[in-house]
């Protein structure tokens, strides 16, 4: 695929290519139709053929204007228009938020935690093994991609509720029991996953900032943005991360150094 649309190609983030997930963006219709035009064509000539079922279209309007008429056609055959779809495992929403990625982890770190009721409910099994079992096999199922959200404190506390209800299960403790949740954190030896989250996005953070100046992600943090609407600003990722690195007295030139940058966010599970 890679070979068959090397003279198409545009640099990321306006094309994108994973296996044989494709990524067209653009910023006008006009621009999108001629493109995936484009590589139609391109990808029939090597005997391959874009999937008409599978493919979806989906207009951003983050300024909340009300979108203009946006039929994409594939081939006279109208594409499905979708407010929000899976892309490597996170949820992307036409107006920007997360709501639909945390729902989506939540979703998946259940199931996972259901798979697994035979081990995190069973009474034989020790709590410190279960809180193991947590650590490897759920929690990085709920924490996914989390790295680059703007997390509001209605997304923490989904989270944290979800993370508690799971722990009180596993440990046989209900909340008419009046256990407080920093003893069943400290039987199982997990943190809290808030903490977690923090410590993820300034990893990523430290990541980024390391990397070129040409890097594209790093180029993703100076991307001039619309005019705001009035009113309270919408949290970014950036002012995220600023704020948590205010609340730990951290500094840009503390991520030259990767190692002392990992050891001043971590956020460690008790001992």
């Amino acid at each position: 695929m890679n070979y068959l649309t090397a003279t198409i190609q545009k640099p990321v983030p306006w094309n994108m290519l994973y296996a044989d997930d494709v990524v067209l963006l653009s910023d006008s219709k006009q621009d999108i139709q001629e493109n995936l035009e484009q590589w139609r064509r391109a990808l029939e000539s090597g005997g391959l053929r874009i999937s008409r079922s599978k493919t979806e279209y989906m207009v951003c309007h983050f300024n909340q204007t009300r979108p203009l008429d946006t039929d994409v056609t594939l081939d006279n055959i109208k594409l499905p228009q979708v407010h929000k779809f899976k892309y490597l495992g996170s949820m992307i929403a036409d107006d920007g938020t997360i709501e639909a990625d945390v729902t989506n982890r939540i979703t998946t770190a259940w199931i996972k935690w259901r798979s697994l009721t035979g081990v995190l409910c069973d009474t034989k099994i020790p709590v410190r093994t279960k809180g193991k079992v947590y650590k490897t096999a759920v929690r990085p199922a709920m924490l996914y991609g989390s790295e680059i959200w703007a997390t509001k404190r209605t997304h923490t506390q989904k989270l944290h509720t979800t993370e508690m209800r799971m722990l009180r299960w596993s440990v046989g403790v209900t909340m008419k029991d009046k256990v407080r949740n920093e003893h069943i954190r400290g039987s199982l030896k997990i943190a809290p996953i808030a903490d977690k989250m923090v410590e993820a996005r300034l990893r990523w953070y430290g990541h980024v900032i390391r990397r070129p100046e040409d890097y594209v992600v790093k180029k993703c943090l100076s991307y001039a943005t619309q005019k705001r609407q009035r009113g309270r600003p919408l949290a970014t990722w950036l002012t995220t991360v600023q704020k948590d690195m205010k609340n730990m007295s951290l500094t840009v030139d503390d991520t030259e150094n990767r190692t002392k940058w990992r050891r001043m966010i971590r956020k460690a599970d008790p001992v």
